[in-house]
């Protein structure tokens, strides 16, 4: 942004006390709207608290008493786009599984757009000048990090001062820190105030932006080297050190990337001559830039893994498109020194982040509207993944579809009801009966044939040993080491008691098989009961298991008491 631009911007005296007005009003109303039992916070409250947080907040960044009429329309608009998405999201109840990442992109749509309107991108289209929407990304981030430090102290100071009232009877100051309507109101007020302060001193701002960004060269160095280690390392060792390392490998991957993003733009900065001078961090900034590419491949390459081992996902597609913007991102920080031979490639950097700003924010907001059903998408995927064969029928996961992609998924296992193959029938009637979400590793088929190996049943009933041997290969957790299974009898409630004996520890499971009802489809009658405090045994695969009668009864291991007496 030009000096005379940001002159501009330090003429209004009233900032503070309109911003603090403004933001304070903004507060009060958002726990008016918001403040609800979650069986009361309907759509229309959502959509409300949306429009009043994401209008004033635009409000705030972009309002200017030379010219009002143009953010006062962008800060409704976008107030009105993430009502209407905060409306959608509230009405997907279990319809859809993703309406939190509908609110993220909506988020991320709108925080870019900020700067884009601020430096009149609306009217100047590509040829907005760089330095100007630099500047505002780096002073509007500034000013939101002091306004947020000033309410925290400016709480801590509230709380300070309600107990020193208190000392001497007063306690009204302490009383309103307790209600919410003071304090979402009090927020706005300080918050408002110190932004209006800082946002009416924006060459002070632009001096601050200039050392928080020297401060972030010092730091992309050692993030460099470490940076080319970690590259090369896994270039040596190949990718499967990753998935050794961590399960998912795609956040941390994509974490490094983001930083090696802000880390070269604090060297590159707004214009060549405001550059740094040191070729030590611009040789880092350039190791950066070059790493982005490898490190979104590499974020690729772990969730392809995934892809291809359990299919789709919503969370998984969600993941790809940040995957798609990293790479992006990655691709025009490659090419930027490749082009030219190193000749001006922080200027094509700079080009790159205008335009990748732009198509970002334009596919966020795309992604939050209701055009793409990424639970559809996956249930199809899914469905398609157990037809081909890739995927056995033991091993493919019901409870998914059942609750982790909406309406699409649900409607897709009751197709699967009907299947003609009896197998997949049986698993997806389990699965759709289920009223808890069971919570548990998809398990290979070698592993739960291990887990169901280290099984002694020493029960007569059929069904009651069928209704066991189903829990154990439905609960990953069970019987990894070597158990035994006994029957208890029924109980006051005239259900199955089972007692699992494992590693010396007992565990007394219930269930209901009235009606031809097992575990797995009658969820409501599982209970496992563990007591802190069970006596623990020792335990060996050839053990001897048994009940003995003590006062009561209770498990005996090679004639040693384990657990408590359960009667």
């Amino acid at each position: 942004m030009t000096e005379a631009a940001a002159t501009q911007q330090t003429d209004w005296s009233l900032r503070p006390w309109v911003l603090a007005g403004l933001l304070g009003l903004a507060g009060l109303l958002v726990w008016f709207f918001t403040d609800v039992s979650r069986a009361e916070f309907v759509p229309w409250r959502a959509a409300a608290g949306a429009f009043v947080f994401f209008g004033f907040g635009a409000l705030a960044f972009t309002i200017d008493p030379k010219e009002w009429q143009r953010p006062l329309l962008f800060s409704l608009l976008a107030g009105l786009v993430m009502a209407g998405i905060a409306w959608r999201a509230q009405s997907a109840g279990d319809h859809y599984t993703d309406a939190g990442y509908w609110m993220a992109a909506g988020v991320v749509s709108v925080v870019l757009a900020i700067p884009l309107f601020q430096s009149h991108f609306y009217k100047l289209l590509w040829r907005t000048p760089y330095e100007e929407t630099h500047f505002h990304v780096w002073t509007d981030a500034i000013s939101a990090a002091g306004a947020l430090a000033f309410f925290l102290l400016s709480l801590l100071l509230a709380y300070l001062l309600s107990e020193l009232f208190a000392t001497i009877d007063i306690t009204l100051l302490r009383e309103l820190l307790r209600d919410d309507w003071f304090t979402a109101t009090f927020a706005g007020v300080t918050f408002g105030a110190a932004f209006g302060v800082l946002r009416n001193q924006l060459k002070i701002i632009g001096t601050m932006q200039s050392v928080v960004m020297l401060v972030f060269s010092l730091i992309a160095v050692p993030f460099a080297a470490a940076l080319v280690i970690f590259i090369l390392a896994v270039l040596v060792s190949g990718l499967d050190v990753l998935w050794g390392a961590t399960r998912s490998p795609t956040p941390l991957l994509l974490s490094c990337a983001a930083a090696s993003f802000v880390l070269v733009n604090s060297v590159v900065r707004n214009r060549d001559d405001e550059a740094s001078g040191s070729r030590v961090m611009r040789w880092a900034a350039l190791v950066l830039a070059l790493g982005i590419l490898p490190l979104g491949i590499m974020a690729a390459a772990s969730t392809g893994t995934r892809i291809a081992e359990y299919g789709l996902s919503p969370e998984r597609i969600w993941g790809l498109v940040a995957i798609v913007v990293a790479v992006a991102y990655g691709v025009a920080y490659f090419v930027a020194p490749i082009r030219g031979r190193m000749a001006h490639w922080m200027e094509r950097v700079r080009t790159a982040n205008l335009h990748l700003a732009v198509g970002t924010c334009v596919v966020a907001f795309l992604l939050a509207l209701p055009v793409l059903d990424f639970g559809a998408i996956s249930a199809r995927d899914q469905i398609a993944r157990l037809e081909a064969g890739k995927v056995d029928v033991e091993d493919f996961d019901f409870t998914a579809l059942r609750w982790d992609f909406g309406d699409a998924g649900r409607e897709a296992l009751e197709r699967l009801t009907r299947s003609g193959d009896d197998k997949v029938a049986e698993l997806a009637t389990a699965a759709r009966n289920e009223e808890v979400r069971s919570y548990r590793r998809r398990e290979p088929s070698e592993e739960r044939d291990e887990r169901l190996a280290n099984v002694r049943v020493q029960i007569e009933d059929e069904a009651l040993r069928e209704a066991v041997l189903e829990r154990i290969r439905q609960r990953s957790w069970l019987c990894d080491d070597p158990c035994v299974v006994l029957d208890l009898g029924r109980n006051e409630r005239d259900e199955h008691t089972v007692a699992f004996v494992e590693n010396g520890r007992v565990e007394r499971h219930f269930f209901d098989l009235r009606s031809g009802k097992s575990e797995s489809d009658e969820v409501l009658a599982v209970e496992v009961a563990m007591e802190e405090g069970d006596l623990k045994a020792t335990q060996k695969p050839d053990s001897t298991v048994e009940i003995r009668e003590w006062t009561g009864r209770r498990v005996y291991i090679d004639g040693k008491p384990a657990g408590r007496p359960f009667e």
